[in-house]
């Protein structure tokens, strides 16, 4: 089976047995983790289906293989006649995993905030006044004598 899982804001093509280097994940090595699924077939493309957003019951497992750095890159900023150059670098830092499976599953790693739902007694109930700002103050000219 392949999938298009959703992982740290990206969507990635996998399939069981495929290694890569996302976002850096805040997990342990060797915990396993599930994605959201947005579209989920078979290898040659037959039993397509496609979520609203998300396919439901279906999830990617995977396992943690490493965390690391990626390499680095070089940053270099110039103006032209402005004697204006700066040179930055930069690390990426990632983690590596593994997918183990792709099925049916409960996705752990994609827990959306609970929204508030207001009981019928709490929606009776009138809000607290809010205090009214207070008057401004006109100020007084005061004229200066010509000496």
């Amino acid at each position: 089976m392949i999938a298009i899982a959703k992982i740290g804001g990206h969507q990635y093509l996998v399939k069981e047995g495929d290694k890569l280097e996302v976002d850096k994940l805040d997990l342990e090595v060797g915990k396993t983790i599930s994605f959201e699924v947005l579209l989920v077939s078979d290898e040659d493309g037959n039993n397509c289906k496609i979520g609203t957003p998300l396919v439901e019951g279906t999830t990617v497992t995977a396992k943690i293989i490493e965390h690391g750095r990626g390499d680095k890159i070089r940053v270099y900023k110039m103006k032209p006649r402005k004697r204006y150059r700066r040179t930055l670098g930069h690390r990426q830092d990632y983690t590596a995993i593994e997918i183990t499976k792709i099925g049916s599953g409960s996705a752990k790693a994609a827990k959306k905030p609970t929204e508030k739902k207001e009981t019928p007694a709490a929606a009776a109930k009138p809000k607290a006044a809010t205090k009214k700002a207070p008057a401004k103050k006109t100020e007084k000219k005061v004229e200066k004598a010509d000496k």
